[in-house]
């Protein structure tokens, strides 16, 4: 059973060091991940429409600008009052907002705007909407998920202990077909280091957070269940519950977990026949890394997510759909009729999305469709990782379990 001590993903962090709250109409310039994966050049290719992404969160509201219009009816598995659609915290909303926004009225553009969104409203924090603790329901929440249309489960938050019937629910899940990813958690500097649920049951991606440069952030926890990397600093999200202002720079594994879901909806959209396997195989042979594939790092797993290697240089290989990338064991209940390309290709999926999109300053660019320093193999310097002031080497045993 899950206690008031587990975690949610950046919620803990979201408050720590945040600039002041900054308004709707201005808060696209703060997200600095779209530039540098090259956004604009990704939604020629694909806008993730056709995905729909079960957010296993707080409720999301479906009533903000960038929402509006991308919110499917979702399931809530809370037993409080309100439903699906009433964020008790903000930060299912956020996490929402940065996978499928559409950024209009100046707010969120998400990585995937073409992309619809399922709310799974759970608890979280063992708190329910009142305050009131409650029983854990985040099994019964991915199952939810699992039941749903949702292709992709994003689930930004992680608990200190494995929770009652997590396994089994994750299993489930798989069975389904569904891409699970979650966030590795955020006490890396303010705790010792522990393992996370959900992102530590096998079957689940679990992601860690980096900043602007590349370097993995000081609070993102490390292991053997790391399997990607994604920008979780300097994030913007909404400050809070009342939706009145976003604060630019907040931190967490939840926002790293919300953008490594958007990245995925645009790569399964664009190979619409392809398996969640396929699609994390090629999101792992494309990542940016300079270490050996075989030998993953424990902070950055198999290295920083980059979608246009896939959707614009035709890099990838999908490989078998039906054995799990990461484990090397069959996915239950999918079959391995599938006959993918050797390789990626790109769709022809057109953005009907472009006209809301910011202006990008490397959209211009070929080049800078992954090919920046953060979106590459990170350099010489990807072979250690600064925590607290002392250098850690990142590379830890496959994990295999």
């Amino acid at each position: 059973m899950t206690t008031v001590g587990a975690t949610l993903g950046a919620l803990a962090v979201m408050s720590v060091g945040l600039a002041p709250a900054a308004a709707a109409d201005d808060i696209q310039s703060q997200q600095w991940y779209l530039d540098a994966m090259n956004a604009q050049g990704l939604w020629k290719v694909s806008t993730g429409k056709g995905i729909s992404v079960a957010v296993v969160d707080t409720g999301v509201n479906p009533d903000t600008n960038s929402l509006k219009g991308q919110v499917l009816p979702g399931v809530d598995v809370t037993g409080t009052t309100g439903d699906e659609t009433d964020d008790y915290t903000g930060h299912g909303t956020s996490m929402a907002e940065l996978i499928a926004g559409t950024g209009s009225g100046g707010g969120i553009k998400g990585v995937a705007p073409g992309a619809k969104i399922i709310p799974i409203r759970t608890v979280l924090l063992g708190i329910g909407k009142k305050g009131e603790e409650q029983g854990d329901t985040s099994a019964k929440a991915i199952r939810a998920a699992a039941d749903s249309d949702a292709k992709i489960i994003s689930m930004s938050f992680e608990t200190f202990s494995a929770f009652d019937g997590g396994l089994e629910a994750v299993q489930y899940a798989e069975s389904k077909g569904k891409l699970l990813i979650a966030g590795v958690g955020n006490s890396a500097d303010i705790a010792k280091n522990y393992i996370g649920y959900p992102a530590k049951y096998p079957g689940v991606v679990g992601v860690s957070a980096i900043n602007e440069n590349g370097e993995v952030a000081k609070f993102s926890q490390d292991g053997a269940y790391v399997d990607l990397a994604s920008p979780g600093v300097d994030v913007p999200t909404w400050c809070d519950k009342t939706f009145k202002s976003y604060c630019p720079q907040s931190n967490g594994t939840s926002q790293a977990t919300a953008i490594t879901s958007g990245a995925a909806a645009l790569i399964w959209a664009a190979h619409p026949k392809w398996t969640a396997n396929q699609v994390l195989r090629v999101m792992i042979d494309t990542a940016g890394r300079d270490w050996p594939k075989s030998t993953p790092s424990r902070y950055l797993g198999y290295g920083t997510i980059r979608p246009a290697q896939v959707l614009l240089k035709g890099k990838g290989v999908p490989g078998a759909a039906d054995v799990d990338p990461v484990t090397n064991k069959k996915t239950p209940g999918l079959s391995a009729g599938a006959s993918p390309s050797a390789s990626a290709s790109t769709s022809s999926q057109a953005s009907n999305s472009t006209s809301n999109a910011h202006t990008s300053a490397a959209g211009s660019s070929s080049d800078s469709s992954g090919n920046t320093t953060l979106w590459v193999a990170l350099g010489a310097a990807a072979a250690v990782v600064v925590i607290g002031g002392g250098a850690f080497a990142v590379i830890r045993s496959r994990r295999g379990v």
